[in-house]
């Protein structure tokens, strides 16, 4: 049994497993977060709505694309030059809104959480609506390109890149914007929120919900989980590009890719689930 044929197999089999779990998980917190009132006029359970919203259009549009190019050979952006570019845009739209979002929330209860009373003022469901109205527009003019610069190739018969400038770009955005940046940030305010429950005694009086706190720090986790070996196995990808390689390092590689890449949807699947208990 190779490498590849295991490789088709988890993607087919977890991917549906992630994909279940994916619709009905987010499907359930857009419900009960957007019915609840309390839950709305909250900043950080407000960024979870939006997250999990995204999450859902992200889930749909990537995974079920990648499960039905696996299992039954249609890969549609091969030979659709609109779903080529649509499915391109959508990617890094949805993906940077939920990953912008799940910052916020990190963010969001570390000021929460803080003694400092003007800090605290900064958790304001107001400037929460602003903030990702703003977040909507930046990632997605920063989608454009997307639409402009990918097309099928007439050589592979694949949904490629046609810009040289903008695939230098792609890598940047791939390792920062996915990876670093969320991991940076959801770290550093984890844990400054998770210190703060530590050194205040009062935290029931700061109006501070701890399942919520608990939320914000469960996400931290698995933005970890998903986003750290991806952006280790590409930055491994371009420091080995120039090596030649044999069949099997190919294969190897190759079924590496299609575990991080399972682990990376990890987040947007499994994360909100935690939410709802």
């Amino acid at each position: 049994m190779s490498l590849l044929y295991i490789g088709e197999q988890l993607t087919i089999y977890c991917g549906l497993i992630l994909l279940i779990l994916g619709v009905v998980g987010n499907g359930i917190n857009v419900l009960v977060f957007s019915s609840v009132r309390n839950y709305r006029t909250t900043p950080c359970t407000f960024y979870f709505l939006i997250s999990s919203i995204y999450n859902l259009a992200y889930i749909t549009i990537n995974l079920i694309s990648r499960i039905v190019a696996t299992g039954f050979g249609m890969d549609l952006t091969s030979t659709s030059t609109s779903w080529c570019k649509i499915r391109q845009f959508c990617l890094p739209f949805l993906s940077l809104i939920s990953l912008t979002c799940s910052c916020l929330a990190t963010i969001d209860q570390y000021f929460v959480t803080s003694q400092s009373a003007n800090l605290r003022r900064f958790s304001n469901i107001k400037w929460s609506h602003r903030i990702v109205i703003i977040v909507m527009i930046i990632w997605f003019l920063h989608g454009i390109p997307y639409l402009l610069f990918y097309n099928i190739s007439p050589i592979t018969a694949t949904c490629v890149n046609t810009n040289t400038i903008f695939a230098v770009y792609v890598t940047i955005y791939l390792l920062v914007l996915l990876c670093v940046v969320p991991v940076s940030v959801t770290v550093l305010f984890g844990y400054l929120a998770y210190r703060n429950i530590h050194l205040t005694r009062v935290l029931v009086e700061q109006q501070a919900d701890r399942q919520l706190v608990k939320m914000a720090l469960i996400q931290v986790v698995l933005i970890f989980i998903s986003a750290l070996p991806f952006g280790t196995n590409y930055i491994y990808g371009l420091i080995t590009s120039g090596v030649s390689k044999d069949a099997n390092k190919l294969m190897s590689e190759s079924f590496a890719l299609t575990i991080f890449l399972l682990l990376s949807y990890f987040y947007y699947a499994v994360c909100l689930l935690f939410y709802v208990r």
